[in-house]
């Protein structure tokens, strides 16, 4: 790895139960986000990602505006999305949006661009699913325009063209910190590398080395287009507690309930026990455990895809918030110094 491990958290908002076993309204999920992300910064993570949703599972659906209300309360954690649907929405108002949210964070704003593994914004707000494909490869296409910060001339078929126009408001270092989000397609990491963009890989299922050939074709792509390196990344699920069958009992029914929902919805059988122990195993996709278990999987994980950044999704479907606030607090003081240890040693 060419530089220091970033370690960073996701999270969709997923929609919790309260003390009383209730689910919590939108509202107080939103509110409980932003603490979860106060005190992130305040244990040491490097980056807080919010995903964008528009189903009863999650309540973020404008990530930047939560984000917005972090930066008013945090001093040096990074802010970014995870994903923005960039399909779905204008990359002009993406820009602005995130543009706007590095002044008030001063300078820390990232964004994430993804289709998304949810369809349900396209309906929402107009799109057609056959464009699938062809809407985020030109929305890509005008946001690099965009990053550019100078006047932005481009034409598509999927929206109104520019003409030498100026997008304010521009971002105060003139850069704006934007990746690509893959599911493992070698499309879109090849796209990635295409538009010089970073390359964020969400691994949620199997073993992480097996997405070793498309880090080794990103590298590649980028050196036959000339460019220099760039930054990977790993998106993965994960749960911290004292011990790792704590970790693994305070999780299972939460994830185990969350898979079955998407699961019904897109053809997957139900969930086993045995499965979730597998992921969470040293070869599966689940960070769940201990500290020294979690750390250990984290530092095998970089070392074997060369990351610059992982991202630990530390939201799972109903998982209360006091638990999440507790693996975050361990996650910061115990998870990310051990970590950078092992990577050291």
């Amino acid at each position: 790895m060419p530089h220091e491990l970033e370690l960073g958290l996701d999270t969709f908002g997923d929609v919790t139960i309260d003390t009383a076993g209730q689910l919590a309204p939108e509202a107080q999920v939103i509110r409980n986000v932003v603490a979860e992300a106060v005190l992130a910064d305040q244990v040491g993570v490097d980056f807080i990602g919010l995903g964008e949703h528009h189903r009863a599972d999650f309540a973020i659906s404008s990530p930047e505006t939560v984000l917005a209300a972090i930066a008013g309360q945090t001093t040096r954690i990074r802010l970014g999305s995870a994903v923005t649907v960039l399909s779905s929405d204008d990359p002009v108002r993406v820009f602005q949006r995130f543009a706007t949210l590095d002044a008030v964070s001063n300078g820390r704003a990232e964004v994430i661009l993804g289709r998304g593994s949810f369809t349900e914004s396209f309906p929402l707000f107009g799109y057609e699913l056959d464009q699938y494909e062809e809407l985020f490869e030109e929305k890509v296409d005008l946001f690099v325009h965009l990053l550019a910060e100078g006047p932005v001339t481009w034409n598509g078929r999927t929206r109104a063209g520019l003409r030498d126009q100026m997008v304010y408001p521009r971002t105060g270092s003139g850069s704006l910190t934007t990746w690509i989000g893959v599911g493992g397609s070698p499309e879109s990491v090849v796209r990635a590398a295409r538009y010089g963009l970073p390359l964020m890989i969400a691994i949620i299922g199997g073993e992480s080395a097996r997405f070793a050939p498309l880090v080794d074709l990103y590298h590649r792509a980028l050196t036959q287009l000339g460019s220099a390196y760039l930054p990977i990344g790993v998106h993965s699920p994960g749960h911290i507690a004292a011990t790792d069958e704590l970790a693994r009992e305070q999780l299972w029914p939460h994830m185990k309930l969350m898979r079955d929902r998407i699961g019904a919805e897109r053809g997957w059988g139900p969930m086993s026990r045995a499965e979730f122990d597998q992921q969470a195993g040293p070869d599966g996709s689940l960070y769940v455990g201990s500290p020294e278990t979690v750390a250990t999987k984290i530092a095998a994980t970089a070392h074997a895809l060369q990351l610059s950044r992982f991202d630990m999704k530390y939201s799972a479907g109903h998982l209360p918030h006091d638990l999440m606030m507790a693996s975050i607090e361990l996650y910061g003081t115990q998870v990310i110094p051990r970590v950078r240890e092992l990577l050291a040693g």
